[in-house]
């Protein structure tokens, strides 16, 4: 504490009050904290042998479950109550969910809640306390679940005719595993058997068949899942009429048969089931078609598919004698197609030919009139061409000088000269 803790007998007075002197002086008493005494009062309860380990019946009263998954809720009987805890982990195991005015009788040990200064019962199994509140459990939670549509008829789904894969949910150790194995074996060996192993019965029933369920619901190609057990007592069978267990039934993605007990013994997987069976060997009967049958079946079916082929093959026959009458008419005429191609292909080469000669001539008289242009045809008739030392024609007299050398070109070779002497006059003796 944050401040000085004074005596019970403290007065307004800053001095205790003086003792008689005839008698002792007495010592103040230990103050406690609360939780010290909290504390303490939680170890005198943990060491008491019977509390760690009790058997407590009563009625459960105003139960909750929050959101952290635990249950709390009042135990009492006629004339007294007591705080009950049940967290999660133990609830998921509990044979049965804790309601309001239900019967039970609780395992656990009784301590302290220290921050409240409560003492509380902790609870690590709960059961129901005689049949007859487990009938009306049975009963109540029937008339819930009817009520929400979950054993109506228009849910239920046939069995395929023909499965492949069968999951089987059962305990591997029981009889019942081998009896369907050996009615399957008889009556349908194709079918392949998957088995999700589970506890039939007992406080860790119910959760153990929901992940047996669940672990065939994520398999692939499952056609048809069987969920049984052997008879027993309704206490026996209780893991079975479990609402976790019902409604994980409910949900099967594939049709479920529901195995359990014997004739007279329904659950209320019974109910939710696509199909009930009175006998675990039943259900595994209902499963699977009578294989002494499949081969009538097979020549049946052979000789439908025979009958059914051969019909048609006659119409596609006649589709096709149709198609090649209409085909015909549509034919073309190829040889007054490949006739025509002949004479065009003669016209286009008369064509051709003809334009080819045309260009031959035009290019024969061009040649002609180019060879008449040419310089060697003027020096073929008598000219020559006059060029000075360094290549440039003689056009002029006044671009040459007496003595300058000249190179004469004639139609059939050079002639070297000299100019002698140049004169303007001339020209006219070429028209002569």
């Amino acid at each position: 504490m944050g401040f000085d803790q004074r005596s019970l007998w403290d007065s307004g007075s800053s001095d205790p009050p003086e003792a008689p002197t005839s008698q002792p002086m007495r010592l103040a008493p230990r103050i406690l904290r609360v939780s010290d005494l909290n504390r303490r009062v939680r170890g005198l309860l943990d060491a008491d042998a019977t509390l760690a380990d009790v058997w407590v019946e009563g009625e459960v009263s105003q139960p909750s479950f929050p959101a952290s998954g635990h249950c709390f809720f009042v135990l009492k009987d006629s004339s007294s109550q007591i705080k009950a805890a049940l967290f999660r982990e133990e609830l998921e195991r509990a044979l049965v969910r804790p309601e309001h005015g239900m019967a039970v009788i609780i395992h656990g040990r009784v301590r302290v809640y220290e921050p409240q200064g409560t003492y509380q019962l902790y609870v690590t199994s709960i059961t129901p306390a005689g049949a007859g509140d487990l009938h009306q459990r049975y009963e109540q939670l029937r008339r819930k679940l009817a009520g929400e549509g979950l054993f109506d008829e228009s849910r239920k789904r046939g069995v395929p005719r023909w499965p492949r894969r069968i999951g089987v949910v059962t305990s591997e150790q029981g009889a019942v595993w081998q009896d369907i194995n050996n009615v399957l074996r008889r009556r349908y060996p194709i079918v392949e058997l998957v088995l999700s192993p589970t506890s039939v019965q007992g406080a860790a029933a119910a959760p153990s068949i929901v992940r047996a369920l669940r672990r065939l619901y994520a398999e692939s190609a499952i056609d048809t899942i069987i969920l049984a057990r052997g008879g027993g007592s309704l206490e026996d069978l209780w893991g079975f009429n479990d609402e976790r267990v019902v409604r994980t039934v409910a949900d099967s993605p594939v049709p479920i048969i529901v195995g359990v007990g014997h004739e007279s013994d329904t659950t209320l997987a019974d109910f939710a089931a696509d199909l009930r069976a009175p006998t675990p060997s039943a259900a595994a009967e209902l499963a699977t078609p009578d294989g002494t049958q499949l081969p009538v079946i097979l020549a049946r079916l052979r000789e439908r598919a025979g009958t059914a082929l051969t019909a048609r093959a006659a119409v596609q026959r006649r589709h096709l004698d149709a198609e090649a009458r209409a085909l015909a008419h549509l034919a073309p005429d190829i040889g007054a197609a490949r006739q025509g191609a002949a004479d065009l292909l003669e016209r286009g080469a008369r064509g051709l030919a003809d334009r080819v000669e045309r260009r031959r001539l035009a290019l024969a008289a061009t040649a002609d009139a180019m060879r008449a242009l040419s310089p060697v045809a003027t020096l073929e008739r008598g000219y020559a061409v006059a060029r000075t030392a360094d290549g440039r024609i003689v056009r002029d007299t006044a671009s040459v000088s007496a003595g300058d050398p000249l190179q004469v070109i004639v139609a059939r070779g050079t002639v070297d000269a000299r100019v002698e002497r140049t004169r303007a006059d001339g020209s006219e003796d070429l028209l002569s």
